[in-house]
């Protein structure tokens, strides 16, 4: 069975700032209904608060937006709030690495030169504490899934890219929802098979010596120790339980939490 192609980013990371690194994914803002959608971004906005007091690293693992797709001097209007926590918190020094999803691949520069936030294309390897660590979306991870991978290959073109940047934006971001629209009707209908090509592709990663394995786009919260690995998959904010992880470098603790219980706590 053929492996994806990867692109692997290596970070080195200063993580005297706080004792806890973050992780969270598909959160998906602009999707579904304007009121399920606004008590998304509150939570999310809670959660970021909380995290200005003891975060070390926030990464950001794919489709926190349903869409993204930003332009030289124009970006998406809605979700204003969470850029403007974004900056605060990079502002408040927490440093955030932004790994892009299958829905929010339209970044240009806004992230980096505005918010001050690092945006990598593909996977990142880190060591972190005593734990060496590989984020993935995970996207393209899931067998027989040359379909997508061959999508993916066409939008994240930089000729595509230059096409969607000299429409004029109301056009270009419309389009660009549509993709997602496409790339989420294509998720939901894909036959995963009887086993999970995402946990096979962490299960593979563990074997090579990684500690930790991180993921998201399957909307399914997982920590699984595997073999001498621990594999976890954040989950997703599109249902009423909405999760993410926090790994304590001090004790080398990792754990999948609830959102609406950790912020109670």
């Amino acid at each position: 069975m053929l492996e994806p192609v990867v692109s692997l980013t290596s970070l080195r990371l200063d993580l005297t700032r706080g004792p806890v690194v973050y992780f969270l994914s598909d959160v998906h803002l602009g999707f579904g209904r304007p009121e399920a959608d606004r008590e998304r971004e509150r939570l999310l906005l809670r959660l970021l608060d909380r995290m200005a007091t003891d975060a070390a690293h926030l990464f950001i693992v794919g489709d926190l937006f349903d869409y993204w797709f930003d332009y030289k001097t124009v970006v998406p209007r809605r979700h204003v709030r969470t850029l403007a926590a974004l900056h605060d918190l990079r502002d408040a020094g927490v440093p955030m690495t932004y790994l892009m999803g299958n829905h929010d691949f339209g970044h240009y520069t806004y992230f980096e030169e505005e918010l001050g936030l690092r945006v990598i294309t593909g996977d990142v390897e880190v060591q972190l504490g005593e734990k060496r660590f590989y984020i993935s979306h995970g996207d393209g991870k899931a067998h027989n899934d040359v379909g997508y991978l061959l999508l993916r290959s066409v939008l994240r073109n930089s000729a595509a890219q230059w096409i969607y940047r000299v429409l004029h934006p109301d056009l270009g971001i419309g389009l660009a929802s549509g993709t997602s629209e496409g790339s989420r009707e294509y998720t939901d209908k894909k036959d995963y098979g009887a086993t999970d090509g995402i946990r096979d592709f962490a299960a593979a990663r563990i074997a090579e010596g990684y500690d930790v394995v991180v993921m998201g786009h399957r909307h399914v919260a997982v920590q699984e120790q595997i073999g001498r690995g621990l594999y976890v998959n954040l989950g997703h904010w599109l249902g009423s339980d909405p999760t993410f992880a926090a790994y304590t470098t001090a004790t080398s603790q990792m754990e999948l939490l609830a959102v609406r219980t950790y912020l109670c706590a």
